[in-house]
Parts: C-alpha cells; sequence; structure tokens
C-alpha cells in the first residue's frame, strides 16, 4: 500500500479551506443583498401607504380607506409582518444552499444524505400535514389581507369579532362572548363585514291612504339633513336614498330608503334614520299604520 503523500494534504486542505471561505463570502453577500432588498421594497411599500393615506380624498374615498385599513397602522403591520416572513425564508434557503456547497467542496456524497432528507420529509409531511396546511394558509391569509383584529367575520360555523391572527389559529370570539380557536387551514371561506361599505335598508311605514308623494317630499328632506349631520356624515358615504313605494297592504304603505354606509355601520344607521323618518313624518301630521281589530258583541 502506498504511503499517503504529506504534501498533498497540505496542499488540498488549504484549497479547501479557501473555497469554504469564498462560500461563505457569497452566501452571507447574498443573504444580505436580497434582505437589504426586501427591506428597501417594504419601506417603499410603507411611505406609499402613508402617501396614499395623506393625500387629497373625497369624503367618501376617505371614510373607505379608514374602513379598509389604509390609514391605520393595519396596512404597515401587514407590510412588516410579510417582509419579516420572506427574510426568513431567505435565510433559510441560503443555508442550505451553503452546506450543500461546502459538502460538495470535501466530496462528502449528498446524494445519500438528500435521499434521506427526502424520506424524513415525506414522512414528517404526512404526519404534520394538517399543521402546514394552517401554515401555509395562514400566510396567505395574512398577504392577501382577508381579515385583522377587530374585524366582524364569518368563517363558517363562527361569526364574531377576530381577536388574533396568527400563521396556525385565528381567534375569534362570537356575539355570546365565546372565544373560538379556528385552523387557519380549516378555514374554506371568509365572510368579511369591516371591509369596503355596507347599505343600510330603512322601511318607513304610514298608513295605507297617505299621500306617497307627500311622504317621499318629507324623506327625502330627512335624507338631505342625514347628510349634512357631523355625525352621520362620519359613516355616510354619499346622501340616503328615498327609493319610493316598496309595498303596500290593507293597513299599511312602506316607504324604502337606502343609505350607503361605512362596513359595519349600515345598523346604527339605519336605526338613526328611521327614528328621524318618523319624528319628521309625525310632525309633519302623516299618520302611522292603524290596525283594526274585530270586537265580538255581547248578545
Amino acid at each position: 500500500m502506498a504511503d499517503m503523500n504529506p504534501l498533498a494534504l497540505a496542499w488540498v486542505w488549504p484549497d479547501s479551506l479557501i473555497a469554504v471561505g469564498i462560500i461563505v463570502v457569497i452566501a452571507v453577500l447574498t443573504r444580505w443583498l436580497i434582505v437589504r432588498a426586501i427591506s428597501l421594497a417594504s419601506r417603499s411599500a410603507i411611505k406609499r401607504a402613508r402617501a396614499q393615506r395623506d393625500r387629497t380624498l373625497s369624503r367618501a374615498e376617505r371614510l373607505l380607506s379608514q374602513a379598509t385599513g389604509l390609514d391605520s397602522e393595519r396596512a404597515e403591520q401587514r407590510i412588516r409582518t410579510v417582509a419579516s416572513l420572506s427574510r426568513n425564508l431567505v435565510s433559510i434557503t441560503v443555508v442550505v444552499i451553503g452546506l450543500l456547497t461546502i459538502m460538495s467542496v470535501f466530496d462528502i456524497p449528498t446524494a445519500p444524505l438528500l435521499a434521506s432528507a427526502g424520506v424524513g420529509g415525506l414522512v414528517l409531511a404526512f404526519g404534520a400535514q394538517s399543521l402546514i396546511k394552517d401554515f401555509i394558509s395562514g400566510i396567505f391569509m395574512i398577504m392577501e389581507d382577508q381579515y385583522g383584529v377587530g374585524d366582524l367575520v364569518d368563517v363558517g360555523e363562527v361569526r364574531g369579532t377576530v381577536e388574533e391572527v396568527g400563521l396556525r389559529v385565528t381567534q375569534v370570539r362570537d356575539l355570546t362572548g365565546t372565544l373560538w380557536y379556528v385552523r387557519n387551514g380549516e378555514i374554506l371561506r371568509v365572510g368579511n363585514q369591516s371591509q369596503g361599505w355596507s347599505t343600510a335598508i330603512i322601511d318607513v311605514p304610514v298608513a295605507q291612504d297617505e299621500d306617497s308623494e307627500r311622504v317621499i317630499e318629507i324623506l327625502d328632506q330627512v335624507a338631505a339633513d342625514a347628510e349634512d349631520d357631523e355625525e352621520l356624515s362620519k359613516v355616510l358615504l354619499e346622501r340616503p336614498a328615498v327609493a319610493g313605494v316598496n309595498s303596500v297592504s290593507a293597513t299599511t304603505m312602506i316607504i324604502r330608503m337606502t343609505a350607503k354606509a361605512t362596513a359595519n355601520q349600515h345598523f346604527g344607521v339605519q336605526r338613526t334614520l328611521l327614528a328621524r323618518s318618523m319624528a319628521a313624518l309625525a310632525k309633519a301630521g302623516v299618520r302611522g299604520p292603524v290596525t283594526t281589530f274585530g270586537v265580538v258583541g255581547q248578545q
């Protein structure tokens, strides 16, 4: 058996160490550049969100931006969360590729390792597939801003207010006060009543024989006053509209009004406009519905 030349080892190991050093430098530099790009992109997105918030908007646009979270910390928090997830993913990817490259420098066979990792990964993925599904769903929910803390949502069997959004579980408190822990992977549909706008439908009842045109004129004035009202203007996106006669029965005529409001504010607008409409009609002498009762006389 030939003796191993010590000079060969002396030359091989320095070359290998130099190669490892170069790989480490390239990996660190690559990670720094990508993370730097992610940070710059996130800061630019935050600046655009703030500029969108600060620019001159119409009243409806301003109220809608408030309802969708464009002028709150929610948009910025979402951007920071996505940036943090991206940085972590980049770090893991760079480390794995760097380790595999270093192993190849020392002629360590990576194929058996990758095969073992693949089999182990399949076993782990099969055993934890529901957990992985929850995490992936949580990441997409955050990135797409499907809902946030404080939103009123319907996620199937649970309807309530979101109290916490995590990568694996979303916490929702229903109207009875029960706190539900909903796995993100089990959420197949989401109805968010706190995004965009809502419509308040106000059905105003009056006596069947009242003059409908006069009633509509009074309600139209109520709508005009509501548009100029300091409190209602905070939630109304536009002037309420009087649709006209909606239905007529033997004793009652229903005049319908509609009002476009910010998300989840339609119930309050409905109650307020109904109360003001009934008060205005009573002041104008318009009669409400009259219910007749049959009386059985005694012999």
